[in-house]
């Protein structure tokens, strides 16, 4: 007898709710099933009664039986409309034609070449996205069969130019893109510079307003308007050094208003240029300026048009001299898993937007009480709906003028945790999403862009996950903390993946120095997140892996900066076609960017770089590095 828990479970199921799952450790877990009814619900997937849960799954059925976009790699057989349609015909983006043939068993082989097609057969018409068989790739960009680059990641409003008013931007982002470039370096990845909307004191660039825009407080001041800024408030500071988000952000805006009044004067080919920005925008562009402009309390939103281009065309300009200099990569753009619920970005997405439910993680090694992250994502049904539109219009922006992309949480192609809003992160469940169309287009659109694609893989990781993205030419990330075998011993280099890029951490990790100091295991003692017993077992356990770390690496665990030193050097050393230097571990800083699990008692994202910057140090890590990856390029 199928009982009303039986119905419950398979109506999850079908519609893409997992209601069992492993946890970090191994352990198979089980949804609870008045989450399964709160998840189902806010899906709008009734589940409270048998007639709910049969009408959902007779719904389901019949909206998944004609998908709005099939995707499928070039060459590869679909099947669409009747096995006795006839002859049929192959139709691309330019018009251009070829003709389709079914086979005996009524399938259609795709085309060879990728791109967006449209099949047609009789009166029907079939959207069919065909993606080549990999992303583009490090050895597409270099010419290299077995390339060795290197790079930086810098936290954009970290760093510092003359003018940046208290926020980093990008004058101050293309000096380090020329000191990378002068060590040999090809690439710099930066943290998001989506559009923040409304920029409260305690900001993530990860909790964005709209992840199509750029948000144009890192927009450094263009040098055909000239103003003097002590003609405005400076901007708010901390006595301790630390960002004043909200203050900084104010002034920035005000300097912005300054330069759109000032636009009368700019000369004729800058005014044309707006002018074409704003018309290839067109209405997505024009509801984002409304919209933001509401938020941001401006009368006019011209100002947000504004902004938008001269972001836009800020960034294009330090991206061709990172390229004119040399770079095979430049900026490497950082998609963020989600975007806040009540931005711009969900209310363009409309139903096609998870509505009340914010995704997070369950415990993982970043955060061993789970997390809620506050933001939404599109639902997988709103994506096959819609054609999979708002996907590829974000991979567009994000990939427009930049070399490579870091996607977060690249697992969320498969599957989100999603929670229902206001409930903790236990109270939730996976969530699957179409990871093959997904991939499809990821793939396709890399090559459109030439824009080679990291995924962050790390967290509650599931089986097989690794190595599809791997085929698919998505580049894995190494993090020396977690690169280690069943016994907990570091991996040698050589042992590292060679489909992954290589690094000494992430902006969730403790920098190396404060690693080996136990850095964040003091701060969460003195935030009160561990008592004194577990507190002093994790420092221990850390020294041990700090011998761990200096055995590995060939150092003197006595000798801090000697660990630190063959650290770098480790990393590089391995065969990932790319490695990644933090800039904090470049300067062997010891403050951690992000502490995940805190939001006001820790003051994460509000580090700025030193000044001056220890530029001998710096100097040679940065040669320490690229001499370990096998010297200049």
């Amino acid at each position: 007898m199928t009982t009303a828990a039986d119905e419950l479970a398979g109506l999850a199921t079908a519609v893409g709710v997992m209601v069992d799952w492993h946890d970090i450790h191994g352990v198979a877990r089980r949804v609870e099933p008045d989450t399964l009814v709160a998840v189902l619900d806010a899906l709008e997937w009734r589940a409270a009664t048998t007639a709910q849960r049969a009408d959902s799954l007779r719904r389901c059925a019949a909206e998944r039986s004609q998908p709005r976009l099939r995707t499928a790699q070039a060459g590869a057989r679909i099947v669409v409309g009747s096995p006795d349609a006839g002859p049929g015909q192959w139709c691309d983006e330019a018009g251009d034609t070829e003709p389709a043939h079914q086979d005996v068993e009524g399938g259609w082989r795709c085309p060879q070449r990728p791109g967006y097609w449209t099949l047609r057969v009789g009166a029907q018409a079939h959207a069919v996205a065909v993606a080549p068989a990999r992303c583009f790739g490090v050895d597409d960009a270099t010419g290299a069969a077995t390339p060795r680059r290197w790079g930086a990641s810098l936290q954009v409003y970290a760093g510092r130019s003359p003018s940046d008013a208290g926020i980093g931007d990008s004058a101050g982002t293309a000096a380090w893109c020329r000191r990378v470039r002068a060590a040999g370096g090809d690439a710099l990845a930066l943290s998001p510079l989506h559009a923040a909307g409304r920029i409260e004191p305690l900001f993530s660039p990860y909790s964005p307003s709209d992840r199509r825009y750029l948000e144009p407080i890192y927009t450094a001041p263009p040098p055909w308007l000239q103003e003097d800024d002590a003609a405005l408030d400076a901007p708010a500071s901390t006595a301790d050094g630390l960002i004043d988000w909200a203050g900084a952000a104010a002034f920035k805006w005000a300097r912005l208003a300054r330069w759109h009044a000032a636009m009368h004067a700019a000369p004729d080919a800058i005014r044309d240029d707006l002018h074409r920005h704003r018309q290839a925008g067109g209405a997505d562009l024009e509801r984002f300026a409304i919209f933001n402009a509401a938020v941001l309390g401006q009368p006019d939103p011209a100002l947000q048009t504004f902004a938008q281009w001269l972001s836009t065309r800020s960034w294009s300009q330090v991206q061709h001299r990172a390229h004119a200099s040399g770079m095979a990569f430049g900026l490497i753009a950082d998609l963020a898993v989600g975007f806040v619920p009540d931005g711009a970005e969900a209310a363009a997405a409309g139903d096609t937007a998870l509505r009340g439910l914010v995704i997070g993680a369950p415990p993982d090694a970043f955060a061993p009480h789970g997390q809620v992250w506050g933001v939404s994502s599109y639902s997988p049904d709103g994506l096959r709906r819609t054609g999979f539109a708002p996907f590829i219009a974000l991979l567009r922006a994000v990939m427009r003028d930049r070399g490579g992309v870091r996607i977060d949480h690249i697992l969320g192609l498969q599957r989100l945790w999603v929670v229902p809003q206001g409930a903790g992160s236990d109270a939730g469940a996976y969530l699957r999403y179409p990871l093959e169309d997904l991939l499809n287009l990821l793939a396709l659109e890399s090559w459109r862009h030439r824009c080679i694609v990291i995924g962050e893989d790390l967290g509650v990781v599931p089986d097989g996950i690794r190595q599809r993205l791997a085929e698919r030419g998505v580049l894995g990330m190494d993090v020396l903390a977690f690169a280690r075998a069943a016994d907990g011993e570091f991996l040698p280099p050589n042992l590292w993946r060679t489909m992954a890029v290589a690094t000494t951490g992430t902006h969730d990790l403790p920098t190396l120095v404060g690693w080996q100091r136990g850095e964040d295991i003091a701060v969460r003692a003195q935030l009160g997140q561990e008592d004194p017993a577990a507190t002093a077992q994790a420092m221990e356990r850390r020294r041990e892996e700090a011998a761990q770390l200096a055995s590995a690496v060939g150092a003197d665990t006595l000798c801090p900066e000697a660990l630190h030193d063959a650290a770098l050097a480790f990393v590089a050393a391995g065969p990932a076609p790319l490695a990644l230097l933090p800039v904090e571990d470049a300067l062997g800083l010891r403050e951690q960017v992000n502490l995940p699990g805190t939001v006001a008692v820790y003051p994460n994202w509000r580090h700025r770089l030193p000044l001056p910057l220890p530029r001998r140090t710096l100097h040679a890590a940065l040669r320490r590095f690229a001499t370990a990856r096998g010297g200049e390029h």
